[in-house]
């Protein structure tokens, strides 16, 4: 099978105040790496990654490059791109350094640093095939549709529900057409993948995984600590 490459997105323009710390969240140490720097490295080492768009908080762009991608050795990192006022408009910024050379993009959390490679090879293989693709896993738990007044309105089945992880791939004119009409219509959605539905293209799913968590509170944190002590640091 040929191999496919793309350009993958990676956006890490968060506060960290969900995190009740100073400092970034996509900065924090998780067992000695920043957090951010752990994401990269998954990305550095996927093969069908050509590479990096990293964006950031405007004010981090210098930090990033030297203490991030220069000293991990992200090789992959070409552009590190000031972030906007909310993720979308930071994964808008990240486009733009796309090109037409880039058939496929890849979409990812910086905050989320246990993607396999093998799950971002899927990704961006089925979205070649399909033109997009997003990793899910079913719900665990039941969940009730709630009112403003607290009360339960419903209980949905769950056997359709599923939860949404990244890397989310796409074939370059499908996501750009959709962050394009998003903008001229003033919508923002919750995922990417959503511009892209509301276009009426199909959206492939693919099996996510458990441990792909997204790291926003301290109780992630520690999750990721023993995650990292499961499947191993990586470096």
């Amino acid at each position: 099978m040929m191999m496919v490459q793309a350009v993958a997105i990676i956006v890490a323009g968060g506060s960290g105040r969900r995190m009740l710390d100073d400092l970034p969240k996509q900065y924090l140490s998780l067992d000695g790496v920043p957090i951010l720097g752990r994401t990269l490295i998954k990305f550095e080492k996927a093969p069908s990654v050509g590479r990096i768009v990293l964006v950031v908080p405007k004010d981090d762009v210098n930090y990033a490059r030297d203490e991030i991608a220069d000293k991990y050795r992200i090789f992959k990192a070409k552009h590190i791109q000031a972030g906007g006022e909310t993720r979308q408009d930071s994964v808008r910024n990240g486009l733009e350094m796309v090109d037409d050379r880039d058939d496929i993009i890849v979409i990812h959390d910086g905050v989320r640093p246990f993607p396999s490679e093998e799950l971002i090879d899927l990704s961006i293989r089925e979205a070649a095939r399909m033109g997009a693709a997003v990793p899910v896993i079913p719900l665990k738990n039941t969940v009730k549709i709630v009112g403003e007044d607290g009360i339960i309105i419903d209980t949905p089945g769950r056997n359709n529900l599923r939860l949404a992880q990244t890397p989310q791939a796409f074939r370059r004119e499908i996501i750009l057409e959709a962050y394009r009409s998003a903008y001229r219509e003033g919508f923002y959605g919750t995922d990417d993948a959503s511009l892209v539905e509301r276009m009426g293209v199909p959206v492939k799913t693919i099996p996510g995984s458990h441990d792909n968590i997204k790291i926003t509170t301290p109780e992630d944190l520690a999750l990721g600590e023993l995650l990292l002590k499961k499947i191993g640091a990586g470096i």
